[in-house]
């Protein structure tokens, strides 16, 4: 049982997999262990390549994976124990799934008041096909939680529109951590050699998974349009892709910071689904003038920078590119330097864990404090 004055954070997500969510979850878990703030994290798919980087933080990861119903409503048993067991301040979703089984879980633990149930949105729109169901539980749900944490505004506006009821909804902008991201030119030329990337080549860094929300097939046709930009895809089912010649796939990286410091321009070509895009503000945060379509809260990242360009539109977006390609050197990283600059002033981690703080006490929940 946790002491009076140790009270954790409390983390449900489906997984810890690469992504955007596990990587502001593992961003924020460190900034707040920085304040001597406990944390525990659940993941609901076992394990990941992210749980090292939380056990190394000092963060304590518990496994559980359900399978099937009977294995979801154990699942949800052990995260009601475990809710008994550690009496955290904060009980925060991830995630669909991470927020249901928050939920359930809470509510089988007895819905206690000295522990805050958060929910976490991270999107800003979805495939009914896919995802319906769980909107709909979403929906039922929504009035449960103490507090509902989107990482946008455009996130927050289509959860209403769905039906979500929360009782306090705030928007807390995803944290880039700046350290980590930014330019390194010893950096850039390495890996420029090891790609085979010459010096003088304009370089477009796009950092996605291969899902349909991604649009890997709009970002191709852009760059088949534009043979002499070179373009260096990293995620997950790139590996598999049908490239043009101008175009490198690298599969599932771990070293993104020294990937976007080898590039000019980072790209984001998502069709629908964004909320924060995590791939444009670390771009941006390493230096690179950044394209990206306009979904999500890409227009509130961006600012007067760069170019936003329509989703789901090619053409449009092989214009913007083109547009960047074209800049004089000198003038393309003098606006990289304006890129990072602003994600320093608007978009970082200590800012995210100050936000996350503050909305949590304004919905009576302290991390650490007794109960």
């Amino acid at each position: 049982m946790a002491s009076d004055s140790t009270r954790p954070v409390l983390h449900v997500i489906s997984g810890l997999r690469t992504g955007g969510a596990e990587t502001m979850l593992v961003a924020l878990c460190g900034a707040l262990r920085a304040r001597g703030l406990p944390q525990h994290v659940v993941s609901l798919t076992g394990d990941g390549p992210n749980a090292a980087a939380l056990e190394r933080l000092g963060v304590t990861v518990h496994r559980i994976a359900p399978r099937g119903a009977a294995g979801s409503a154990l699942a949800v048993l052990r995260l009601a124990r475990l809710i008994r067991r550690l009496r955290p301040a904060v009980v925060q979703g991830w995630l669909y799934h991470g927020d249901l089984f928050a939920a359930g879980a809470h509510r089988l633990a007895g819905a206690p008041k000295s522990t805050l149930l958060a929910w976490g949105l991270r999107n800003s729109d979805i495939d009914h096909a896919r995802y319906g169901r769980l909107l709909a539980l979403g929906r039922r749900l929504s009035g449960w939680p103490g507090l509902v944490v989107s990482n946008s505004r455009a996130g927050a506006d289509f959860h209403r529109v769905e039906g979500y009821r929360p009782r306090r909804l705030v928007i807390i902008p995803n944290g880039i951590d700046t350290d980590r991201f930014r330019p390194d030119p010893t950096a850039r030329a390495a890996l420029r050699r090891e790609l085979g990337l010459p010096d003088d080549a304009v370089v477009a860094v796009h950092a996605a998974r291969l899902d349909p929300m991604k649009d890997h097939a709009g970002l191709l046709a852009a760059a088949a349009r534009l043979p002499s930009l070179r373009f260096v895809l990293a995620g997950e089912g790139t590996l598999g892709l049908d490239l043009p010649p101008n175009a490198l796939a690298l599969g599932r990286r771990d070293d993104l910071p020294h990937l976007y410091a080898a590039g000019d321009i980072a790209v984001s070509s998502s069709a629908f689904g964004e909320g924060f895009s995590n791939s444009v503000a670390e771009g941006m945060a390493a230096g690179l003038v950044p394209v990206a379509t306009d979904v999500g809260d890409a227009a509130a990242i961006l600012g007067p920078l760069g170019r936003l360009v329509p989703p789901r539109d090619p053409a449009a977006l092989a214009e913007g590119l083109n547009g960047l390609a074209a800049l004089p050197e000198p003038v393309r990283r003098a606006a990289g330097l304006a890129a990072r600059a602003r994600i320093e002033a608007e978009f970082g981690v200590a800012a995210m864990a100050r936000r996350f703080l503050d909305a949590w006490a304004d919905a009576g929940a302290i991390p650490g404090t007794a109960s």
